[in-house]
């Protein structure tokens, strides 16, 4: 993992439409902050932690946040798990829930979701496989279809396609790559036939020649809670204001996010602000120019203060114990705390 120094872009003071996290406040500029990292990976479902950074969101609540660069989600709960890493944002993996079964680990709180009225995440394929009569998600029986490691929200969202167009889980063939630019690498050139990713990834690659559009993801998992907020046991136990305070500094930059991307109702001059500060950390090796319509592009909606969705979160955890990549006796209760958050 790389850790990235906290960064600030100019002195933006502008209002955020987000309602506080219940029970957390503003500190006094007078008490020391405290100090956590939070992990993200390259991908704008962590926007809005690092708008929450770079408009002060979290230093108004007493924290003073260094990111720290995953390239996938599984070494990310570890991180957190080791006290390396305070808190996540990122998908469910068959990781994290093992170390929840372990004591160490706590869902608190919810963030990224498909939602029937917002494009979502696309089932995507190679040229060389559409070409070849793959054409709907139900072709992709008997084909390859990338993931980054086993247990990752890619394999979830392959084996639902596969359950809801009747074929068996293991007819569609998975080929870990452990890191996302190697799946897109190995989908551009037609070493794997199909993924799945956020449409802002997948509009950047399907506006090529070398792949396409076949499908969406909200036709196999509706209402799926993609991403998580996730923190340590002793945090959400023995540090609770603390949490209060991360997730109060996050909805806020949600809020932001929506307003600006997804709802469209933040001024032109504010959003343009946004994807400056956005490209700090994505895109970074592109001009702001080039980064800016793909930073925009594809965005989906983050759930209000973070609130929960665990009928979606209890799928998930069905699913890993159906796979076997779960200890059979992990419980909802072992893996997420709702008293952080509105849950649904």
């Amino acid at each position: 993992m790389l850790k990235l120094t906290r960064r600030k872009f100019g002195t933006v003071a502008l209002a955020s439409t987000a309602a506080a996290v219940v029970g957390a406040m503003t500190l006094s500029p007078a008490v020391a902050a405290d100090k956590i990292n939070v992990g993200i990976l390259s991908l704008a479902s962590h926007s809005p932690s690092i708008i929450a950074e770079e408009r002060g969101y979290y230093a108004e609540q007493g924290l003073e946040v260094e990111f720290v660069s995953f390239q996938a989600a599984q070494p990310m709960a570890v991180a957190i798990a080791s006290g390396d890493v305070d808190f996540g944002l990122t998908a469910i993996s068959g990781g994290l829930i093992s170390l929840a079964d372990k004591g160490v680990i706590k869902v608190v709180g919810g963030a990224l979701q498909e939602y029937d009225d917002i494009e979502g995440q696309k089932v995507i394929v190679s040229k060389k496989a559409h070409d070849e009569g793959v054409k709907t998600p139900a072709d992709l029986k008997g084909r390859t279809f990338g993931i980054t490691t086993t247990g990752s929200s890619f394999h979830y969202m392959a084996h639902k396609i596969a359950d809801k167009e009747g074929f068996d889980r293991a007819e569609i063939k998975l080929k870990p790559l452990q890191k996302v630019p190697a799946v897109i690498a190995a989908l551009k050139s037609g070493q794997i036939d199909a993924w799945s990713i956020q449409p802002n990834i997948a509009d950047n690659l399907t506006s090529g020649p070398d792949v396409v559009e076949i499908g969406s993801i909200s036709d196999y998992i509706p209402n799926y809670q993609v991403t998580t907020v996730f923190t340590s046991t002793a945090n959400a136990t023995d540090k609770q204001d603390l949490v209060k305070r991360f997730l109060a500094a996050l909805s806020k930059g949600i809020a932001d996010y929506n307003a600006a991307f997804v709802d469209k109702t933040m001024s032109e001059e504010d959003t343009a602000e946004l994807v400056k500060a956005i490209h700090k950390y994505l895109y970074t090796d592109q001009p702001l120019e080039k980064a800016d319509p793909q930073i925009r592009a594809g965005a989906m909606r983050f759930n209000e203060n973070a609130r929960m969705n665990v009928a979606s979160i209890e799928d998930q955890l069905e699913w890993f114990k159906s796979e076997g990549l779960v200890p059979e006796g992990v419980t909802m209760d072992k893996l997420v705390d709702t008293s952080f958050v509105e849950t649904f």
